[in-house]
């Protein structure tokens, strides 16, 4: 027992002459768990809706008032046709769509029926579920409220419908009309899979050279500085596209997931994206100095957190707001985007520049990070 003793003391010993890895191991999974508890939710709420009022009357007014009140929904935008309301739902600003024909005001005065529709943005389909049902369950409950006062107007007779059937809802699903789950996440383990190899590889080579000290060789030949770098991260950013074409042609051809978008957008945006990614791996190896430390930076500090944060399995509009606001710092978000954009609903780059933008932008940051810290000896 107290050889034990003295083997445990010795592995506590060396932990603490490590500080990196302690930290590792005991203040990453407090930040972790600090922000993934408050992002980790399968919750629904706040959907963003986007309202074409082709009435404008007070009837109208109060419906969408209904709306923006519950506590389920948060009204973007009020436009005047239902064609206005395409690139909201093809950028995913708004999840669904309500459309108020001309006429509804009067239509709820006589009592008459009239026609409602909601048109749902079906990429997210477990979310687009839920706030589907949101949706249909407030509006049924804004007709039984009708219902149960009757006819305002004061020609409208007993005769006439009842108020109960003056709302006939119509709803539509847009780009997943199925709402099949493998249609959303497909796509996005295109972007997963590509974060992962390319970050880890850059990562985990570049640091291999330095336990083995043939990057030290390397520093003392006449390389340049960007030669070394791009030599490195070059064989990993060919990789990463034959996965890109691998990872692409098995969703198409055998996961049948709809490709409705620019083969060609996919490459340069992939490209953007892996410039990133391997921007990341660049910098996660200038702040570790053994695979073991890159590891575990990697996964702690950067790749777990970019998982759950990015909107890849949790919906970001449910997170709290400063979370949101910590979404925007990861480079997986906007490749999503970009990626589920172009699969379903066939989106070009006149919609998408912003997350194209945001992609080279974080790139350029990263790496100029990364080699302002890979400082090249010369002889």
């Amino acid at each position: 027992m107290q050889r034990l003793r003295r083997l445990v003391w010795k592995e506590f010993l060396e932990l603490r002459q490590n500080p990196r890895l302690f930290g590792l191991v005991i203040v990453a999974p407090i930040i972790q768990l600090t922000m993934l508890g408050y992002a980790a939710t399968t919750d629904v709420r706040d959907v963003p809706v986007v309202v074409a009022d082709g009435d404008r009357s007070p009837a109208s007014r109060t419906l969408v008032a209904r709306f923006d009140a519950s506590r389920n929904f948060t009204v973007i935008n009020i436009v005047g046709t239902i064609r206005d309301v395409d690139p909201y739902l093809q950028r995913g600003d708004a999840w669904i769509a309500l459309a108020i024909p001309q006429g509804y005001g009067t239509a709820v005065e006589e009592g008459r029926s009239i026609a409602l529709q909601v048109v749902a943005d079906g990429s997210d389909s477990n979310s687009t579920t839920v706030a589907l049902g949101y949706a249909t369950a407030l509006i049924g409950e804004y007709a039984a409220e009708l219902a149960s006062t009757g006819p305002s107007s004061p020609s409208a007779t007993a005769e006439q419908a009842p108020a109960a059937a003056a709302i006939d809802l119509r709803v539509r699903v847009w780009f997943n009309p199925q709402l099949e789950s493998r249609f959303f996440m497909i796509p996005g383990v295109l972007a997963l899979l590509l974060l992962l190899v390319t970050a880890n590889l850059a990562a985990m080579g570049i640091v291999r050279e330095k336990e083995l000290g043939t990057l030290e060789q390397l520093n003392v030949t006449p390389l340049r500085r960007w030669e070394l770098i791009v030599g490195k991260l070059l064989p990993y950013g060919v990789i990463a596209f034959i996965d890109v074409l691998l990872v692409t042609a098995v969703a198409v051809f055998w996961f049948e997931v709809p490709f409705r978008g620019s083969f060609l957008l996919l490459l340069g945006t992939s490209l953007l994206y892996v410039f990133c990614t391997l921007g990341l791996g660049l910098f996660i190896s200038t702040i570790s100095d053994t695979q073991q430390q890159a590891m575990m930076t990697a996964t702690f500090f950067f790749l777990t957190p970019m998982i759950y944060l990015s909107g890849f399995i949790f919906p970001i509009e449910n997170m709290p707001p400063v979370i949101q606001y910590a979404t925007y710092l990861i480079p997986l978000r906007y490749f999503l985007v970009i990626v589920r954009g172009i699969f379903l609903k066939g989106i070009g780059l006149d919609l998408l520049w912003p997350q194209a933008a945001a992609l080279a932008a974080w790139g350029g940051v990263v790496l100029a990070l990364a080699v302002a810290r890979s400082r090249k000896r010369t002889a």
